[in-house]
């Protein structure tokens, strides 16, 4: 047994960090951070794992010192590598945020994550389009990679969010991949996510197929989007918006989860809340984000509103080609849920894709090997469309 810190268990004991901590390593590949920078701020962290202010205290930090070095560049004209260090300062800003409760300092350091990715986007991504997709009334951020190649109308792929990601991270580890294989990507910010929640306070709604319909009605608006090519796709969280959409909204051609959401989620937030009265550190998310997500006062406001997120009486109208993937040894959500949305989905062309450590991936939405997820659902989008 290996007793010390391993790439997925970066704090042995304390899962909540090493989850988050895990969650940012993901997103190496795609330029958005370091991996020595990572190191270093989370070796000060090991030393501070009883304090309750270390983890924003580090890793803003760090995020303040690239942000410094970006300026820097910027002022002098060096344009691209100012976008690098804005690119990994945003998102070091944003992991920090993730444990610092609802409230001014937490708006305060959302808004400097997203100002950070966003000039680092701008310079490094020409090809991404900032855009803001028609919603009740109002209007959901969204992110626009457009794919080199195609020179008509190309399929496309409407990215939502888990809990506790964001769009920027979205048209990275997904519009990349998407785009070299001459797809476009609409990375969104739904009401619960990202941008969406921190600057606009729009909380989470079962109902997703009303925001899964804002997305398609923008993308198949455009001119160079194939109206009748367009696929749906959420990860982690958005396991669960991606088959509500797919049921409902009947424009989609068709439809991935991500890794599949907790069957009851109710009953899951009843155990988190056990967990955390007894061990906070045993679970991947922290006492307050549920309820903030869900826009309640209170924990069992929010496990009331759960109730709702259920795709009982759902999967079964899902008609179109529709993916689930999900790791063997999931520790965020078992792989029993996968199984169980596969056993309900109505389509008649349904696909399971469980991954193992010898496909390279063992974590929940494959944040321990990103590529290797995404690699498969752009084969199998092509496939299907």
């Amino acid at each position: 047994m290996i007793a010390g810190p391993t790439w997925i268990s970066q704090f042995p004991g304390n899962f909540v960090w090493s989850n988050a901590t895990l969650v940012t390593k993901g997103m190496a590949p795609y330029g958005a951070v370091a991996l020595g920078e990572i190191d270093e701020v989370c070796q000060r962290l090991r030393q501070r794992q009883g304090e309750p202010d270390a983890w924003h205290q580090e890793w803003c930090a760090m995020g303040r010192r690239l942000e410094a070095v970006a300026d820097a560049a910027a002022a002098a004209g060096r344009e691209m590598t100012a976008g690098n260090y804005y690119l990994r300062a945003g998102m070091y800003y944003f992991t920090g945020e993730r444990f610092v409760p609802p409230g001014d300092l937490k708006r305060e350091i959302g808004g400097k994550a997203l100002a950070c990715q966003h000039a680092g986007l701008r310079r490094r991504h020409p090809n991404i389009e900032f855009v803001e997709v028609p919603y009740e009334g109002t209007t959901l951020p969204a992110l626009f990679m457009k794919a080199p190649g195609p020179s008509g109308r190309a399929p496309t792929v409407v990215v939502f969010d888990g809990m506790d990601n964001c769009k920027e991270m979205s048209v990275l580890f997904a519009g990349l991949e998407f785009a070299a294989r001459g797809l476009h990507t609409l990375a969104i910010d739904g009401p619960g996510q990202g941008e969406s929640l921190r600057l606009r306070g729009l909380s989470a709604r079962h109902d997703y197929e009303v925001p899964g319909a804002a997305g398609y009605e923008y993308v198949a608006a455009r001119p160079d989007v194939d109206p009748a090519r367009v696929v749906v796709m959420g990860y982690s969280f958005g396991g669960y918006y991606a088959a509500r959409m797919a049921a409902f909204e009947k424009r989609y051609a068709a439809g991935v989860a991500f890794a599949a959401l907790h069957w009851d989620l109710a009953a899951w937030q009843r155990e988190i809340k056990r967990r955390h009265e007894a061990d906070p550190r045993t679970t991947a998310q922290s006492a307050f984000h549920f309820r903030w997500v869900m826009g309640c006062p209170d924990v069992d406001g929010a496990i009331d509103k759960a109730q709702l997120f259920s795709l009982a009486d759902v999967a079964g109208r899902i008609t179109c080609p529709f993916l689930i993937l999900h790791a063997e040894d999931d520790q965020v959500v078992p792989v029993a849920a996968a199984h169980r949305l596969y056993e309900a989905v109505g389509s008649a062309r349904k696909h399971l894709r469980i991954f193992t450590a010898t496909d390279g991936s063992t974590y929940h939405a494959q944040a321990d090997n990103r590529q290797v997820g995404i690699d498969y659902i752009a084969d199998w989008i092509e496939e299907a469309l």
